[in-house]
């Protein structure tokens, strides 16, 4: 075996080495974790997975660590030199292959190896650990510290490589390696994203669109001979909302583990949260904003670039979390007590209604109230209803007594009933059912 050959394997042992630790600590998608984000996009669909996939390779290609070396590396495998420009593209479609064969491994270990820690998001040690993994990767984007390899491992894999297709493919494999301090936060986070979907295959192709994402810059220069923009302050900014996107992933994590009662008492599905989450973020955008503007080349604010640097990593993380943990709450359903006023309300917007008729003593009310009305799909399906709550409780009451038989509920509890927004009733339950019986049934009804 040739000794570039085996410098190029060599790469990609130390990748799967860096790699593994993260890839171990990732579970399932059995906890439904907002931070698994993959799972949300492949219910959309495969494409729009593998849609972000390359759009988060085509971002890491943004950062300091990637983007200075392009036009270098594209000169020494030899794109520029080409005698025609198929020649050139075909120079530059190897190294890109070469950056996708070293990646596409990585999906297919991390989601196998996420197969294996099938209960890991229940385990609240676990949940740390991948917060804290997390949370180091933001800090190293934010400039605590660099991701890198040995220099002396960096000098001899720089080498690697040379002009012609075989040069640009090995060089291709071992490009990530070299620009790990940047391509490293980028990359766990995808693969720790890849390790909840337990997908092989899609695990795979998500890694190959982040390697032709990465690798599409280089594409273009070496085929077309193009001049890319100057790099400056703006790949600040790439690095910057890349590691507010990992910390909220910190704090994500650890909100998925955390009971739906107490998360609820953190954010509330008001307008007046999400205003107020807004206006966080915003402030922190704007901060933000100013330390990008302060990095340009000459600018007379240059010496506001730490401070607000510093003064924005909060309110930007806290406003990220705080919206999106608030866009995602289910809206609420919320009961009316007063009959008339429930049917006048129901009759003026032309909306169906649910009639909850239940005691302090009935036990299968209890359930109803602590297991099916608060779930999520029932909240959100019976969000467009107007829901009444009849307490029973009082068997003497006369106005209770009136209400029960006007629905015919004087046999026993519970009894819910469905009526369409004619008034007219579509389903009745006399027994607890579950939240997703329930809300299919709300789904029936118009």
């Amino acid at each position: 075996m040739k000794p570039r050959t085996k410098m190029a394997l060599a790469s990609v042992a130390t990748l799967v080495l860096l790699l593994w630790p993260m890839m171990a600590f990732a579970g399932d998608d059995s906890c439904a974790s907002d931070t698994g984000a993959f799972q949300r996009y492949l219910a959309q669909g495969a494409f729009i997975t593998l849609g972000a996939s390359y759009v988060f390779g085509l971002a890491t290609s943004l950062t300091p660590c990637v983007y200075p070396m392009i036009a270098i590396t594209v000169s020494v495998f030899g794109a520029k030199e080409a005698k025609s420009r198929a020649q050139g593209a075909l120079l530059s479609l190897t190294f890109v292959l070469g950056i996708v064969a070293l990646f596409t491994p990585m999906g297919v270990v991390s989601a196998m190896t996420g197969k294996g820690f099938g209960s890991a998001l229940g385990n609240p040690w676990v949940v740390a650990v991948i917060a804290i993994v997390f949370t180091a990767l933001a800090a190293s984007l934010f400039g605590a510290f660099e991701i890198a390899l040995p220099a002396g491992l960096n000098q001899r894999l720089s080498s690697v490589g040379g002009t012609g297709y075989r040069g640009a493919f090995l060089l291709g494999l071992v490009c990530g390696l070299v620009a790990a301090p940047c391509v490293g936060p980028f990359l766990f986070g995808l693969l720790g994203w890849i390790a909840t979907t337990k997908n092989v295959a899609l695990g795979s192709a998500a890694m190959a669109f982040y390697g032709l994402g990465l690798g599409t810059l280089f594409f273009i220069v070496g085929t077309f001979a193009v001049n890319l923009p100057k790099a400056g302050a703006w790949m600040m900014g790439i690095k910057w909302i890349g590691g507010v996107c990992l910390a909220y992933m910190a704090l994500g994590y650890i909100r998925d583990a955390l009971p739906k009662e107490f998360v609820h008492k953190l954010a509330l599905p008001t307008a007046g949260y999400g205003i107020v989450a807004a206006v966080v973020l915003l402030a922190g955008l704007v901060l933000g904003g100013t330390h990008i503007a302060a990095e340009r080349r000459k600018s007379p604010i240059a010496h506001l670039s730490k401070p607000t640097k510093l003064a924005s990593i909060v309110p930007a993380i806290a406003g990220l979390f705080m919206v999106i943990t608030w866009y995602e709450l289910p809206p609420e359903l919320h009961w009316e007590t007063n009959e008339p006023v429930a049917v006048q309300k129901a009759s003026v917007e032309h909306r169906p209604m649910i009639v909850d008729f239940g005691a302090s003593w009935c036990g299968a009310c209890k359930e109803l109230d602590e297991k099916t009305f608060p779930d999520p799909k029932v909240q959100k399906e019976g969000s467009r209803f107007v829901a009444l709550h009849v307490d029973a409780t009082n068997d003497d009451d006369p106005a209770i007594a009136k209400v029960r038989e006007k629905y015919h509920a004087t046999e026993g509890l519970p009894v819910v009933v469905f009526l369409d927004s004619n008034g007219q009733e579509q389903r009745r339950f006399t027994e607890f059912v579950s939240a997703d019986c329930f809300a299919s049934a709300l789904a029936t009804v118009q």
